[in-house]
């Protein structure tokens, strides 16, 4: 047995150690991007390479396929925070525009459609084209959201594992899974959080002005 097949058994189920420590990491990060640290990014790529293992070595070539994208976004999410932290400052974060929602959703349609044609076309990419492409996709584009500090990630993210929970049940991810489902509650802190932090800045701003 590999060692990225190791595991252990739980109600007659297997879990992966690479999938539970990957899973950790992004309960870990989901913590970080609500407290707006810059360890959210270093944590959430250590998290992605652990779940792009676990997703090989249950043939879930599409979730695999994402935790590339999620690397690729995670250094360009670290570097953008740093930017927007820069001298000891806060981390600014503020809803989207109605133009940058209707990208971010025109965004999610098209690739969510594109992609899943693609996995259709080469069936080895995915037994389960439509939900895949749709996690894919709402994934990145939520991680993409995330990285310019607007509140509606965590709205996405919630769109997201409304399809990601049941899908890792299906393929054998059973901590994924679990994990999952403790995101929505946790997204709808940060949400709040989040939410609270925007008008506090703008509440601020206005008293400057006044």
């Amino acid at each position: 047995m590999n060692w990225w097949e190791a595991g252990f058994d739980v109600l007659g189920h297997k879990v992966l150690w690479t999938d539970l420590a990957g899973n950790a990491g992004a309960l870990a990060t989901v913590w970080l991007a609500y407290k707006r640290t810059i360890w959210t990014w270093p944590v959430q790529l250590a998290g992605t390479i652990l779940l792009f293992i676990a997703s090989v070595g249950a043939h879930v070539t599409g979730n695999a396929l994402k935790q590339v994208l999620f690397a690729v976004l995670a250094v360009y999410g670290w570097v953008r925070w740093t930017r927007g932290m820069r001298d000891g400052a806060p981390l600014a974060v503020r809803p989207a525009t109605s133009r940058e929602r209707l990208v971010l959703l025109g965004a999610m349609v098209a690739g969510t459609l594109a992609v899943a044609g693609v996995f259709t076309l080469f069936p080895s990419l995915s037994w389960n084209p439509l939900p895949d492409a749709y996690i894919f996709v709402g994934s990145a584009v939520a991680t993409f959201a995330q990285s310019r500090a607007l509140t509606d990630f965590w709205l996405i993210w919630v769109a997201v594992d409304l399809v990601g929970v049941p899908l890792a049940f299906s393929s054998g991810l059973y901590v994924s899974g679990a994990v999952y489902a403790v995101f929505f509650v946790m997204v709808m802190i940060g949400y709040r959080g989040w939410r609270r932090e925007h008008r506090r800045t703008v509440e601020a701003a206005e008293a400057v002005r006044a």
